[in-house]
């Protein structure tokens, strides 16, 4: 959520700044704003909506420098108008911030800075930062900075510049993502890698507790203490045209479409068919350890929640280790079972989620090794994890996570595989299941090739009001993913259930305006689905169902049908999301819903 963008070099910032802004859009915000060095003087501009209504401010009122940072704000403290839009200023008006986070003593500092003569002008909490600065400045803006972020609790990833010590950004973060991109005669720094990569790929990821002063030629970091700290420079290895739609409507069409590849790049050089198992060379776990290992833990959040759950039933099965799936919001404020013997696994596309990284910190201070699937190299849990499998999914812009969460389901696969063949599942066992895997990219473009279908029947439910989605078994976390997609992006009040659940509550809300969406493929559990099918039926409602193959049963009670190709059970979940997130887009698109940034949500969540 929020973004932050900063460039100081000898270019018109501002065209820098809106193109940053532009990039890290898909996070989620409902305000942006500027600050740009006029001379002597710092300028902001700031306007509530879409970037396009800022960026029509500033055709009006232009403002001219080469040194500047911009915000894209999603409200926490305050809602989204002018007056608490970012960049906020200080009393005096020499310093200006941006802020992302949440900083949970902003009511006593307020109070106290309020007894000093400071005015406050906006609800949020991050004017206090400016005020802080101010009060704090004694000719240096990093050490006013890092005084006034002595006093504050909580999280942030911030930009601060001084018209009283200009030619600097200084930037710190605790909680919030933030890097700084290398140029020639010129920096940058940014929460988001996207936001910078049409003019540099060479970045320096910050860490919690970094503070950096970045000016055109050069930058140094530091702690709050102002001791030097070292950091590796890194070099971003994707390309801007996988940021870009490609020619798709929206970024959640191609990003579905991309799935085939995806979850091939997911197994590439991983999956050993021969062998029946999987090489994951970060795991940093030697075949002694992994043989240790008495339970495990997944913790994760929103799709990654659902990915976790499948993951369980896999490692279960085939491992026979415990594995519990805790909410990483709930984790780390109960007291969790967790030693030395414990694996905690966990998940997150952006490896920023604030509520998971904070559960990997509490399994490891209990003295458990962790182990991180994220999407975004370079990110802080993949930087803090023990080990971990990156998803190789390429940038995520919608969103709705789509081939996200099918590459967290093959990377969960992929490790079950190797723990399992090393904990006894044997070589023809686990050449089937590796051969199940090889054959899902073009099992998945066979369920793509169907959009046009899955189109039609969006058309018939787009004016729906409710959803129920059922599955049992590796289909429950599915029909959980399906109701979500449907939530997010369109706006229809959408549940998930086990399918037996149904009439212990949810088959009192059936009746023949009720869609029903039925994960049932052909697997050991199909039988029993069609009893709920059935159920479904003599009410009048309306199904839809994803299935495996013509099955006599199914005569005579569906509305429609979607078939997908057979696989393991296990890998079913991969197939049969396909269809959900394709049914969710077009009835989301029908609706006049942005896909893309879905209102109120965000695409990394950074605060609790």
């Amino acid at each position: 959520m929020c973004g932050i963008i900063g460039y100081i070099g000898p270019k018109p910032v501002v065209p820098l700044l809106l193109e940053g802004l532009k990039r890290m859009e898909y996070r989620g915000y409902d305000s942006a704003g500027v600050a740009v060095v006029e001379g002597a003087q710092i300028t902001t501009r700031r306007a509530v909506g879409k970037i396009a209504k800022l960026e029509s401010l500033l055709t009006k009122e232009p403002v001219a420098g080469t040194m500047g940072i911009g915000h894209t704000r999603w409200a926490t403290h305050g809602p989204p108008t002018e007056r608490n839009a970012h960049p906020h200023r200080s009393t005096d008006g020499s310093v200006v911030v941006v802020h992302n986070g949440i900083i949970e003593n902003a009511p006593a500092l307020r109070a106290t800075l309020k007894e000093l003569g400071y005015t406050f002008t906006s609800e949020t909490d991050t004017e206090v930062i400016a005020h802080l600065v101010e009060e704090m400045f004694d000719g240096s803006l990093e050490e006013a900075v890092a005084n006034a972020l002595k006093k504050l609790e909580g999280t942030y990833g911030i930009a601060v510049m001084s018209e009283k010590d200009p030619g600097k950004i200084v930037a710190a973060r605790k909680g919030s993502p933030l890097l700084v991109g290398l140029g020639d005669g010129e920096n940058f720094l940014a929460s988001d890698a996207s936001a910078i990569l049409a003019h540099t790929r060479q970045v320096v990821y910050l860490n919690d507790g970094d503070l950096v002063v970045v000016e055109k030629d050069r930058y140094h970091i530091t702690d709050i203490d102002a001791t030097p700290l070292p950091r590796k420079v890194d070099r971003i290895d994707w390309d801007l045209a996988e940021i870009e739609r490609g020619g798709y409507p929206h970024f959640m069409l191609k990003e579905i479409f991309e799935q085939p590849q995806t979850v091939e790049n997911t197994m590439r050089g991983r999956l050993i068919v021969e062998d029946g198992t999987s090489k994951l060379g970060g795991l940093n776990l030697t075949h002694e350890q992994l043989m240790a290992i008495d339970n495990i833990v997944i913790t994760a959040c929103g799709t990654s929640w659902h990915s976790a759950l499948i993951g369980e039933m896999m490692i279960e099965e085939l491992c026979r280790i415990p594995v519990e799936v805790e909410y990483a919001s709930e984790f780390r404020y109960r007291n969790p079972i967790i030693n030395e013997r414990t694996l905690c696994i966990v998940i997150s596309q952006s490896g920023e989620t604030a509520d998971t990284l904070a559960a990997m910190r509490e399994a490891k201070r209990r003295g458990a090794r962790t182990l991180g699937l994220v999407n975004v190299v370079g990110s802080t849990i993949a930087r803090e994890d023990d080990g971990g499998i990156y998803l190789h999914a390429g940038p995520e812009i919608g969103v709705a996570s789509t081939k996200a969460f099918t590459s967290q389901v093959i990377a969960l696969a992929l490790f079950t595989l190797k723990l399992a063949r090393k904990r006894g599942l044997s070589v023809t066992r686990g050449m089937a299941i590796a051969q199940a895997l090889a054959a899902l990219p073009a099992q998945i473009q066979q369920v793509l090739d169907q959009a046009q279908a899955i189109e039609d029947i969006a058309e018939e439910y787009k004016r729906a009001s409710n959803f129920l989605y059922l599955g049992r078994g590796f289909e429950f976390p599915v029909a959980l993913e399906g109701a979500l997609k449907l939530k997010e992006i369109s706006y229809i009040h959408a549940e998930g259930y086990p399918a037996a659940e149904m009439k212990h509550g949810p088959i009192a809300l059936i009746d023949e305006l009720m869609p029903v969406v039925f994960v049932a493929p052909h697997d050991a559990v199909f039988e029993k689905v069609v009893s709920n099918l059935q159920e479904v039926r003599a009410r009048k409602g309306r199904i839809i169902v994803i299935t495996s193959r013509p099955e006599p049963a199914l005569d005579g009670l569906v509305d429609y049908e979607i078939r997908i190709p057979e696989t393991e059970d296990m890998l079913m979940p991969v197939l049969a999301a396909i269809p959900l997130q394709l049914l969710a887009y077009y009835i989301a698109v029908k609706r006049g819903s942005n896909v893309d940034q879905p209102r109120n949500l965000a695409k990394s969540v950074t605060v609790e």
